[in-house]
């Protein structure tokens, strides 16, 4: 997924990526083209419903309002059969659409919207909210960091907004009217913008007015994952508007709420939430994958989705509990040697949030006096979706034959650690979490999965943190521990003319079985 955007005399560029079915290169950024363009219209296309049918259940109601035209272009027919000769996913996505698609579907309808717009989270992201693209785009609806912040999503340690399926939905709805007007009402250019900008989208109309061309969308010259995009979603709607006639069964939503989103002023502990709510913590996550860590953040006001009848009991419960009773805190008596840093990481917080409870104005703290830090009610166990424990999960599935454990150093980017251990950055990054363009922090772990020859197979690779002694070198280093000097200077970015000091200290990668034989 890739997006990239400028704001530029308040016009935005905007670059929203998408998961395709097929893996297109990322193409450049287009520059800013005037908007005031003469455009060929996009056909009308009545909606004739029957204001008395009342649809059966959510799937129905998409197929009553949808607007936009079904043409046969070769693309269409592709991803038609794509969608056709593959039952199973389709399934599979509207199945996980189940808790948010009538949601969806209500905020569409009170802008009078095509409700075609619904199936957009199946093109971006597969209907998976935890969903990260190769262009570092999150969420369902596959929002970028600056893309996110300009549609109003916060983003911070505790929450990211992106995931947030209630308030990511608004976002790209607010989008998706703005590319509207901007692309002069027509909605095949507005749908491509959402994924490669507005810009690139009325520059391609520019070029084919001032060469007389037509400039319906299908005969624009556009990045080729956009090409493609705007079709996907056509050949989605066809199938989904004929399902029985195609034969494919969709799971079945029914045309009521699932959901209701409640207001929380304050922080909250959301395995305290689950337990309000008489759900689990993992089934609370699911419903709101925008939260990161163990609780709300400490400054509110939030919102928690719930079940529509687990609802009331959470808020009946809510309401019954002192709101400093809606977190645990702990007592920390600071120890020498301690900083904000320290603590906080001990406690799975942050410097500022310390700061703030304890009213500190800097970041001198004073062994033997004591902070006052939130804590979660209970063990890791219970909060299984945060962004540790996903990591954790991630980092976990084993990719080949040999794991390495690597610590980011200064100066060290995805690509060159990737170069350095022969693996593909996109690779790296998918194993990571992350994307490829993504900057790295001193100190984050990461894993490296390899596969060795068969010959090797056996090998137990284990990370050595040696620290120099008077009288070493790079070449008794390696010889001891049967390296090379060359794994030596990669692993650690060292200079080969420059000599390595007492007390430095240096990582590598020993196979255990080869040291100690």
């Amino acid at each position: 997924m890739r997006v990239t955007h400028y704001l530029i005399a308040s016009s935005i560029i905007v670059l929203s990526g998408c998961q395709t079915i097929t893996n297109i290169p990322q193409q450049s950024v287009p520059e800013v083209v005037p908007t005031q363009l003469l455009i060929e219209p996009e056909p009308s296309v009545t909606n004739d419903i029957e204001e008395s049918k009342t649809p059966i259940d959510v799937w129905e109601r998409i197929r009553l309002g949808m607007k936009l035209p079904v043409t046969d272009q070769k693309l269409v027919k592709q991803y038609r059969k794509y969608y056709l000769t593959h039952p199973k996913h389709l399934m599979r996505v509207s199945k996980r659409a189940l808790p948010f698609m009538h949601m969806i579907v209500e905020e569409i309808e009170k802008r009078d919207l095509p409700l075609e717009l619904a199936l957009l989270p199946i093109v971006e992201s597969s209907f998976d909210p935890f969903a990260y693209s190769h262009g570092a785009a999150s969420g369902l609806w596959q929002f970028t960091s600056p893309m996110a912040r300009h549609f109003g999503l916060k983003m911070n340690w505790w929450y990211d907004g992106r995931r947030d399926v209630y308030s990511a939905t608004i976002a790209a709805l607010d989008m998706l009217e703005y590319l509207y007007k901007k692309t002069h009402k027509n909605w095949s250019y507005a749908i491509a913008a959402y994924n490669t900008g507005e810009g690139r989208v009325l520059r391609a109309v520019r070029n084919n007015k001032r060469r007389g061309k037509s400039t319906d969308f299908w005969a624009l010259d556009l990045p080729t994952e956009t090409e493609r995009y705007v079709p996907q979603l056509i050949a989605l709607a066809d199938v989904i508007k004929n399902s029985e006639k195609y034969g494919i069964d969709l799971f079945p939503i029914p045309n009521e709420p699932q959901i209701k989103v409640i207001k929380v002023d304050t922080q909250i502990d959301l395995a305290l939430a689950a337990e309000f709510a008489g759900i689990s913590t993992e089934a609370l996550y699911k419903l709101n994958p925008g939260f990161n860590r163990w609780a709300t953040g400490p400054n509110g006001p939030h919102h928690i989705v719930l079940p529509i009848e687990n609802a009331d009991d959470f808020e009946l419960a809510l309401a019954e509990t002192d709101p400093k009773k809606r977190v645990k805190w702990e007592r920390y008596k600071i120890k020498s040697g301690d900083s904000i840093g320290v603590v906080a990481k001990r406690f799975h917080t942050t410097p500022s949030v310390i700061k703030s409870v304890n009213n500190l104005d800097g970041n001198t703290i004073i062994a033997g006096k004591h902070l006052l830090i939130p804590v979660s009610a209970k063990d890791a166990s219970h909060y299984t979706l945060t962004a540790n424990a996903r990591l954790k999960h991630k980092q976990g599935i084993r990719r080949g034959n040999t794991k390495l454990n690597y610590t980011v150093k200064s100066g060290d980017s995805l690509w060159e650690i990737a170069k350095n251990h022969k693996v593909k950055t996109s690779s790296l990054a998918r194993w990571n979490n992350m994307a490829p363009k993504d900057r790295l922090q001193i100190g984050k772990k990461l894993v490296i999965w390899q596969n060795k020859s068969s010959a090797k197979s056996n090998s137990v690779i284990r990370t050595v943190n040696y620290k120099v002694r008077s009288g070493d070198s790079l070449a008794r280093i390696a010889t001891k521990f049967k390296v090379t000097v060359k794994d030596l200077l990669k692993w650690n970015n060292l200079d080969e003319s420059k000599y390595i000091q007492p007390g430095q200290t240096l990582s590598l990668f020993v196979d255990v079985k080869k040291y100690s034989s």
